[in-house]
């Protein structure tokens, strides 16, 4: 992989041009748009109808934002808070989630220094019991990571727990605590399935009414699941940003949503780098069907693994085999794990367009703009700032076609 000079990819981000908090209206956000001829205009979000393009195919990322974020005490009354990131034990987000009496997570601490040994907690009341959440520091993993084991005895799952007891894992460039709006407006309309630490944002600009207003306009819908870590605030601090480790990110697939990716090839829209991530990552397991007779999903998908793939290998084919794979199997659905960095030089073989936010200096998510619109980007944010846009998670949106050849 070719060095990349993460410098390039820097611009000045004054802080009151980070949205502190969502407009009033999910879909009041500003439109920023980059069309297929690299012109540049901008309308409100709520007219995204008359600007995607009809009969098109819009994809969204269904995770739902978990409430991970618990503030826990030493008995010496010393706080400590624990981000819940990932499960451990059991491994499986929905097992995870119903587990009941105890379970494993990987954690990040603030506060680590207080937490030494032995028990945090926090006491609440359920259904008018008196009960305790305890945990406790099982081992450090690679990193800043902990594994902690909670514990608790109420007669609820970890799930409800966190529903209960847990706060709303807000960006932590927006400086201030989590607030109730954030409850509601850091959440898709159509989020479902918990796993999530931060929200899809691309996503957040969606009312139902304008959902709606798009399939009555001819536009088809469907929705993988991704969810999103914490990896991914974290900024390229690398010179060299291929030398940056990419956090993994795990996503489910279904076989109907395969298929109507190959009969809309060409004319699909990802809503968020996220949905973004997960259809690009069909690719590899695609080619691992072609090349090695199963999509090896145990297996995460490596950080350059789909710049492996012969250019000559289209998406529609790499998509075909994934198709026949499941369909052969039985199979209607798969899980997989993705590492996967989208740098310049990247071949999207499956999305045709992006719907996204505007993303930080020097982050991996820039990277994934640049290299679908080249050195256009800069033209892009330039735009955006001149034209007084919000930048980051509760800012404003952008649709963008991909540069031409």
């Amino acid at each position: 992989m070719q060095e990349i000079n993460i410098e390039e990819f820097n611009y000045e981000l004054p802080d009151h041009r980070i949205a502190k908090y969502p407009v009033e209206q999910r879909d009041h956000s500003k439109l920023l748009i980059r069309d297929a001829e690299g012109n540049i205009s901008h309308t409100v979000f709520c007219r995204m109808a008359e600007v995607l393009p009809k009969e098109s195919l819009l994809v969204f990322n269904n995770t739902r934002v978990v409430r991970a974020r618990v503030i826990m005490h030493k008995p010496t009354g010393a706080r400590v808070e624990v981000l819940c990131l990932e499960p451990c034990e059991p491994a499986d987000y929905e097992r995870a989630f119903t587990a009941v009496g105890e379970c494993k997570w990987h954690c990040i601490v603030g506060g680590l220094k207080k937490w030494k040994e032995g028990p945090v907690q926090i006491p609440f009341d359920y259904e008018g019991e008196h009960y305790t959440l305890q945990a406790w520091r099982d081992e450090q993993t690679d990193g800043s990571e902990q594994i902690v084991r909670f514990a608790w005895d109420a007669p609820m799952t970890f799930g409800q727990l966190l529903e209960l007891l847990g706060r709303m894992p807000i960006p932590p460039y927006l400086n201030r605590d989590t607030q109730e709006v954030d409850y509601t407006r850091y959440q898709t309309v159509y989020s479902k399935f918990e796993g999530s630490v931060a929200a899809p944002t691309a996503g957040l600009h969606f009312t139902d009414e304008l959902i709606g207003k798009l399939r009555s306009e001819g536009v088809e819908t469907e929705e993988v699941t991704l969810h999103v870590g914490a990896g991914t605030f974290l900024p390229v601090k690398e010179k060299d940003a291929t030398r940056h480790p990419m956090h993994t990110e795990h996503f489910e697939i279904r076989l109907d949503t395969v298929r109507k990716l190959i009969r809309k090839h060409g004319d699909v829209t990802a809503v968020g780098t996220t949905s973004v991530r997960t259809l690009e990552s069909l690719s590899a397991l695609g080619w691992r069907i072609i090349s090695q007779g199963e999509p090896g999903v145990e297996r995460v998908i490596g950080q350059w693994e789909l710049y492996d793939i012969p250019e000559e290998r289209s998406g529609v084919e790499l998509l075909q085999a994934l198709a026949d794979y499941m369909t052969t199997h039985g199979t209607d659905r798969l899980k997989a794990a993705t590492q996967i960095m989208i740098v310049p030089g990247f071949k999207f073989r499956v999305v045709s367009r992006i719907i996204t936010n505007f993303h930080q200096p020097k982050s991996t998510l820039l990277l994934l703009i640049s290299a679908f619109i080249g050195d256009e980007w800069h033209k892009v944010y330039r735009y955006a700032m001149d034209n007084e846009f919000r930048f980051l998670s509760y800012g404003d949106s952008s649709l963008l076609f991909p540069a031409k050849k």
